[in-house]
């Protein structure tokens, strides 16, 4: 765990560095605040001195540079806050979409469940906000702004600039007593929001089910209390940080009570000294500790943003997947499996044990079997989301091990027995597969796999719209739109994954057919249980039960 911490500070301060050009106008811009509270502090000073008879020289002019000042600051801590926020947006974008192109490479090899990458994605990725839009920021103002006002300050009165020092220096050290609880606690909060979020999102995506076995109230109560620890957590979070604030309050009324007793008794007469500079060393004390306020406030932030770092960054510091690149990808393709073994971490027994079979440049192979005898893992291992444990899987003469697993994908077209809809209109669900295709292709390929059939009767044909999952279509109609997207991905090697399954025979009759049209010319392996897509190919492989059979 602290091996994992460490790796997640080291990620942030690498993208903080990457960030730091995005960090120059805010911290800019707060260096001007300061410029304008120290003078506003002055000009106050005078005209408070003059109005108590110590002194002449504050007047009205005073008071119009002191409130025009007072404008200009409100408004460049306007344009601080934007600044700060952009920041905080572009690097939380940069880092989603870097995650999200780790989980797209990863695959079916990644075990999380949806709830849980989503999670990863959304409020891991939100909880580095904080850490970006506020705490760097805050943390380099924190240095800058109070050294230049204890610098002026000592050119009025070196003493006070002592204490202004002096307590400034206690304020990291009072965020690291409790920065240790905070971070641990935040941790914690964040992991618990992470199971939470991650099981209200997989019941939703199970809700039928849970209605239909009437276990709805059940997972309702769950929910309630994982929700009721989540708060506990967070006003465990809270109670640290607001602890943390109130050292810092304390620190702050410490320094303006004293200086306040110091240059009182300065001006009674103890000791020679100059109202106004008094006036303006006690003045300037709410201006030397706002940045350090800021830095406060922004700390418990920083705490969330190294507990979701320490998440993110294993995923995202991962090395880069290593192998060749295609120069381009061949029209025809010959598949060759010799001796194959695949053990999956953590399993008893192989997936797959000595599989070997050679597949010609446009033939078409059936594999069957029962129920976890491997052929799902035959596919995994053609579309590189797992590697074989043992044994030679050649595409052309050439061993796939060494291209990258993303380049094996470029190879193959896939269609699975349940075909994920996304929320949108057919046309956009198919030209999914290669958003470059022209109109007149996705057409073609919506003729190729029948939807057309389906969708001239629609609205708005291909433009009509359907919810998310495929709703508004039937499963056979869904089928069909993954299979043109096959058809427009033309790719030379087909891998189909029981693409029959639960589809009436009629309806199965019509996908079968689409499923002939997508072979012809290709290299393709087909798992299925269906006898009648066994009539496809002469090719049937049978695995399972520690035997393999080469059915001609």
């Amino acid at each position: 765990m602290r091996s994992q911490r460490a790796l997640g500070s080291a990620w942030l301060m690498r993208q903080a560095r990457g960030q730091a050009w995005r960090l120059a106008l805010p911290i800019g811009l707060g260096l001007m605040v300061t410029a304008c509270q120290v003078t506003i502090a002055f000009l106050f000073a005078r005209i408070i001195v003059t109005l108590l008879g110590f002194a002449s020289g504050g007047g009205w002019n005073d008071l119009a540079v002191a409130g025009g000042l007072m404008l200009l600051s409100a408004g460049l801590s306007v344009g601080q806050e934007l600044a700060q926020q952009s920041a905080g947006e572009h690097a939380r974008a940069r880092i989603r979409a870097a995650l999200f192109d780790r989980l797209l490479e990863l695959g079916p090899a990644d075990r999380r469940g949806v709830g849980e990458k989503a999670s990863l994605l959304v409020d891991r990725v939100e909880a580095l906000d904080g850490f970006f839009a506020r705490w760097l920021p805050a943390m380099t103002l924190a240095l800058l702004s109070p050294a230049a006002i204890a610098i002026i300050v000592w050119r009025a009165d070196w003493v006070s600039a002592l204490v202004l020092i002096a307590m400034g220096l206690l304020v990291p050290i009072a965020m690291a007593v409790t920065g240790i609880g905070a971070a641990r606690e935040s941790r914690r909060q964040l992991d618990v929001l992470g199971r939470l979020a991650g099981r209200f999102v997989d019941r939703l995506r199970g809700l039928a089910t849970l209605v239909q076995f009437n276990r709805a109230e059940d997972e309702a109560r769950a929910l309630g209390e994982a929700a009721e620890e989540f708060r506990w957590r967070t006003m465990r979070v809270l109670r640290v940080a607001f602890l943390s604030s109130a050292m810092l309050e304390l620190l702050s009324a410490f320094t303006l009570g004293y200086l306040a007793w110091r240059h009182g008794a300065l001006l009674t007469g103890r000791g020679p000294t100059d109202p106004t500079l008094s006036l303006f060393c006690i003045l300037m004390v709410p201006a030397f500790f706002a940045p350090l306020r800021a830095f406060s406030a922004a700390y418990h932030e920083a705490m969330s943003a190294r507990g979701a770092a320490a998440e993110l960054a294993p995923l995202l510091e991962a090395p880069p997947e290593a192998g060749l690149l295609l120069e381009e990808v061949p029209r025809r393709v010959a598949v060759v499996f010799n001796g194959v073994e695949l053990l999956h971490a953590g399993a008893a027994a192989p997936a797959l044990s000595r599989l070997t079979f050679a597949l010609a440049p446009g033939e078409v192979l059936m594999l069957v079997g029962p129920s976890g005898a491997g052929k799902s893992s035959v596919l995994r291992l053609l579309m590189g989301f797992v590697r074989p444990t043992a044994g030679r899987i050649a595409i052309n003469g050439q061993d796939v091990t060494r291209l990258r697993p993303a380049e094996l994908r470029r190879l193959s077209s896939y269609v699975g027995q349940r075909a994920h809809i996304f929320g949108g209109t057919l046309r956009e669900n198919i030209a999914l597969a290669r958003p470059e295709a022209t109109e007149a292709e996705v057409l073609r390929a919506a003729e190729a796999a029948r939807v057309m059939s389906f969708a001239a009767d629609l609205p708005q044909g291909l433009d009509t719209r359907v919810g998310e999952g495929g709703h508004g279509i039937s499963g056979g109609q869904a089928q069909r739109v993954a299979l043109a997207r096959a058809f427009l991905r033309d790719a030379p090697l087909v891998l189909l994954d029981e693409p029959t399954a639960s589809l009436d025979p009629g309806t199965e009759a019509e996908v079968i057919e689409a499923i002939g049209r997508l072979c012809t010319g290709r290299t393709a392996i087909i798992a299925t249980h269906s006898a009648a897509l066994l009539g496809l190919s002469g090719r049937v492989l049978e695995l399972g039960d520690r035997r393999l059979a080469d059915v001609g």
